[in-house]
């Protein structure tokens, strides 16, 4: 699975994202709308984390959803 498939599925993916990372509200979800760098953004902000950390939480999210 590749990124421009989950952009393009993202309604569909929303519920997975949400489920790893909580506090990412729907409006976040809306605003994002599947750019993975919006994504690493809203996860570094919410969680007070460094963009290295979120990258690696989201290839790590990507790896354990590619048979999706």
């Amino acid at each position: 699975m590749n990124w421009d498939q989950i952009e393009g599925n993202w309604k569909q993916f929303k519920g997975k994202i949400k489920e790893q990372w909580g506090k990412l509200t729907d409006d976040n979800l809306d605003t994002i709308a599947g750019k993975r760098d919006q994504l690493a953004g809203k996860i570094q902000e919410s969680y007070g984390i460094s963009k290295e950390e979120a990258e690696k939480q989201i290839e790590e999210w990507e790896r354990k959803h590619k048979d999706y």
